[in-house]
């Protein structure tokens, strides 16, 4: 990434719009600025300007913010154009831009540059660069509200008094080295298993809100599966509320996977009707049912759909045991409209429902959102990333070895230190305090231009 450079990019979402905002961000942007307006722009001052092309004719009549630094989104100077929002009119704003902007060095910007100066000067940590591209992919009002705290630092702050606190252990475990003829009772005296408890406990209880957050931010991948001719395509129309998937007495209708995003109780649930899985001859049926397997091996949860009045029990065995055994499976008895009164009790664990007349589909969400782990709704809630489970996990791992030492006494002391240091540093990175620099780069590269 060019860091040196100034950028520009448009940081609106592609489109029409009645506002397009053209961003510029550089170490020093006043002879820039000079070169757009031929005259000096007041600081944090919004001012009405005419954009003019190299002939003299008006591009647009805009408005310009000038932000000195280090008082700026990125720390940087920002000359931030506010445009109408036509495309075709912001591209030539950019044109002009970069014209005029040539003799100082003005780039495209990559994606995610901007959020990457402000992580680089200390604007923001990274937990909160991160969080910025989650409040704008954001699917629900859950994970918006999640994400708003987690960019207004509450996640950062949780990690740091953490990290705090496994710094003031290794200080006392680490000075203790030291003046080995008090190690016996350093323990005792420190009450240094009552604060690694302590530590213990708090990362815990980071790890289960990150795994909601976590929830709340990539949703679910739901997978509707089974024979053909179940009700796979009704059911997701059901859980829909719209006719999304053709439906059809007619056995192996749907021949690709149909997806659609819905939400449950604000959680974001990705849900796929995969083709009936079954031998077939038929070449296109048969990529379906390849796809359909596909989207069931990366599935959080999958539904079995089953009719219990299709006699294929024996189908139904061998489409279950090609399952991976470590994805969830939840059987499901649809059509139950159709289910004689005196029919036997449906296996345990199944759940009865009818995609047609609706009965049993509350209790399907209901179980649906016990087995993917989500405990609704929590008070001050963040949106999580893998990374941070990952790294929150593998600090947990480092917490409980260092328990294991500490329990051994004064021997094991050095070990007891040395894992508390690889605990802190698996927490460092969550907020790219000890990252490195390839992954930064990964990371930003996820997010969009402009941002």
């Amino acid at each position: 990434m060019t860091r040196k450079l100034p950028i520009i990019a448009v940081a609106t979402a592609p489109g029409r719009a009645g506002v397009g905002i053209v961003r510029i961000s550089g170490q020093n942007l006043q002879n820039i600025a000079n070169a757009l307006f031929q005259k000096p722009l007041s600081p944090r001052q919004a001012t009405l300007l005419a954009l003019r092309d190299a002939g003299g004719q008006t591009i647009d009549q805009l408005i310009a913010i000038y932000f000195v630094a280090p008082a700026s989104f990125t720390g940087e100077d920002v000359l931030e154009l506010q445009c109408h929002g036509g495309p075709q009119l912001l591209e030539l704003v950019m044109k002009r831009c970069l014209e005029l902007g040539k003799n100082e060095g003005l780039v495209i910007a990559e994606p995610g540059e901007f959020t990457l100066r402000a992580y680089l000067n200390n604007k923001i940590d990274l937990a909160q660069a991160e969080a910025i591209a989650d409040l704008i992919d954001a699917q629900s009002e859950a994970a918006v509200r999640g994400a708003a705290r987690s960019l207004q630092g509450a996640f950062s702050e949780d990690i740091n008094d953490l990290i705090e606190e496994i710094t003031q252990l290794r200080i006392l475990v680490e000075s203790t080295l030291d003046f080995p003829e008090e190690e016996i009772e350093f323990l005792e005296n420190a009450q240094a298993r009552d604060r690694l408890l302590a530590v213990k406990t708090k990362l815990q209880s980071l790890r289960d809100g990150a795994k909601q957050g976590k929830i709340l931010r990539d949703g679910i991948q739901l997978v509707l599966a089974g024979a053909p001719n179940v009700g796979k395509s009704s059911l997701l129309n059901r859980l829909a509320g719209e006719e999304v998937a053709i439906v059809t007495p007619v056995a192996g209708t749907t021949r690709d996977r149909v997806k659609e995003s819905i939400s449950i109780e604000g959680v974001p649930m990705h849900v796929i009707d995969t083709a009936g899985l079954r031998e077939t001859a038929d070449v296109v049926e048969a990529m379906g049912i390849e796809r359909s397997w596909d989207s069931i091996r990366m599935a959080d949860l999958v539904i079995f759909l089953t009719d219990p009045n299709s006699g294929e029990d024996g189908l139904k065995q061998r489409i279950l045991e090609q399952i991976p055994s470590k994805c969830p499976v939840l059987e499901v008895i649809n059509k139950t409209d159709l289910i004689a009164p005196n029919r036997a009790d449906p296996p345990n664990g199944a759940i009865l429902i009818s995609a047609k007349t609706g009965e049993g589909i509350e209790v399907l969400k209901q179980k649906v959102l016990e087995i993917v782990g989500w405990n609704g709704p929590q008070e001050g809630a963040i949106v999580a990333r893998r990374r941070h489970l990952d790294c929150l996990e593998r600090a947990s791992e480092h917490i409980a070895q260092s328990e294991q030492f500490a329990a051994n006494g004064n021997n094991s002391l050095e070990l007891f230190a040395e894992e508390l240091f690889l605990a802190q540093n698996h927490l460092g990175q969550i907020t790219g305090k000890l990252l490195p620099d390839d992954l930064l780069g990964k990371i930003f590269s996820q997010f969009c231009i402009g941002k």
